[in-house]
């Protein structure tokens, strides 16, 4: 890591409309552009997969990664048993070890779908390393000496849950997290902590907690939270998150997300998770009308192809254009067979959208069909009894749509 970064990423950032807050903007800036850096990013894994609002962060770091910059993913296999009450109404869910680990690898995997892990260019690392060791008494004399309970309380991360009431498990989560910043800088002189602008407190106190601690600069730096232009965040849809792991949001339905945006939120998409130059990416967010749909396609076709693989993307974009362009292939849209004995004499169509996973219970499908918002073969089915039968079965098995944009297909074998 002697050689000078390539170009100074904070510009780039700062273009792309990633950064939302920093910590000492000018000397951080001139770091950036003068040497390289070796940052960090935190990462709970309090489930078996990244979602859409990780993928913002792993842009981040790829970034950072071009540039010349050393990103170092850290695994939160400790503080993930405590629970970051950031943005959150109620406890988390506690997680057993064995949960945690398994989630942890998973990410792991993930990660290397998109980071350069050769030469040392990434550090991957796991607090429980060194978190689950921890004497207690000897951390708080160490560590929790330097923290005011009275700031602690005025942190947004905190201040939002005293009415429906924080643990101290949870209230530990800022001591641990700045800790995790003093022990990545002692063991690979980590500088920078980067996350997104709800964790802005647990960063600027880390990098409190290295100048206190080391008499060494730290910086923290946030980035936008993943919105629509209502500020609504994004990557959430009726049946739940949208993943990065294809067995949990199917490439199509990936694809599917991004290509039905709302027009207000397509220039921005495509500045945060595409690598398109920004010149293009301002030409299609400019484009008028219908055309706007262009742009739409472009978003679709670039995330999908970064997050699963240009061959897995193409098929969506085809299975897409089959469905709402009259083309003929089929193959590629979502799909689930059933045998004939499965069938019988008919397969209720509740049954039939609990199967394919269109709806999460049964409830939810009768009022879907209440609502008019289940077709089969284009025909709008009215009755929560109606059966699917062999004649419904065409030459691509049977099309089943959800609402306006969802699609899944039934086959024979």
């Amino acid at each position: 890591m002697t050689n000078a970064p390539k170009y100074n990423v904070f510009d780039v950032l700062k273009e792309r409309g990633f950064i939302q807050q920093v910590s000492h903007e000018e000397p951080l800036r001139e770091l950036l552009g003068k040497e390289p850096v070796t940052f960090y990013i935190g990462f709970d894994p309090t489930a078996d997969s990244l979602h859409v609002g990780h993928f913002l962060q792993v842009i981040v770091m790829t970034h950072m990664q071009r540039a010349g910059h050393r990103p170092i993913a850290l695994l939160g296999g400790g503080t993930t048993m405590v629970g970051d009450p950031s943005g959150k109404s109620d406890m988390r869910k506690m997680l057993t070890v064995e949960d945690i680990e398994e989630n942890a690898k998973r990410f792991k995997v993930q990660f290397e779908k998109f980071l350069d892990f050769s030469e040392d260019k990434v550090i991957m690392d796991n607090n429980a390393n060194w978190l689950l060791e921890l004497n207690y008494v000897k951390f708080l004399r160490e560590i929790g000496m330097h923290f005011s309970v009275n700031r602690m309380l005025s942190a947004e991360c905190y201040k939002s849950r005293l009415e429906t009431g924080l643990t101290f498990l949870e209230f530990n989560y800022m001591l641990m997290q700045s800790y995790d910043f003093l022990e990545l800088y002692r063991r690979y002189g980590c500088k920078l902590q980067l996350g997104g602008d709800d964790q802005w407190s647990n960063i600027l106190s880390g990098a409190d907690l290295i100048r206190r601690v080391e008499g060494v600069d730290a910086f923290a730096m946030t980035f936008t939270l993943l919105t629509t232009s209502e500020g609504k965040k994004m990557g959430k849809t009726e049946s739940g998150a949208v993943w990065l792991d294809p067995e949990k949001t199917s490439p199509f339905d990936f694809y599917q997300y991004w290509r039905n945006v709302a027009d207000a939120d397509v220039e921005r998409c495509l500045a945060l998770l595409t690598f398109l130059p920004m010149e293009e990416v301002r030409n299609l967010g400019a484009l008028p009308g219908e055309k706007i749909n262009e742009a739409k396609k472009v978003l679709a076709f670039e995330v999908t192809k970064l997050v699963h693989g240009e061959e897995e993307a193409q098929k969506a974009k085809t299975a897409a254009e089959a469905l709402f362009g009259g083309g003929a292939d089929l193959s590629n849209v979502p799909t689930t067979e059933i045998t004939k004995d499965q069938l019988n004499d008919g397969i209720n169509i509740i049954e039939v959208l609990t199967l394919t996973s269109l709806v999460p219970s049964k409830g939810e499908g009768r009022r879907l069909i209440s609502q008019g918002g289940v077709l089969i073969n284009n025909r709008k089915i009215e009755d929560i009894d109606h059966k699917i039968t062999m004649t419904d079965f065409e030459k691509d098995g049977v099309l089943i749509k959800k609402g306006k944009k969802t699609y899944h297909r039934l086959v024979l074998i």
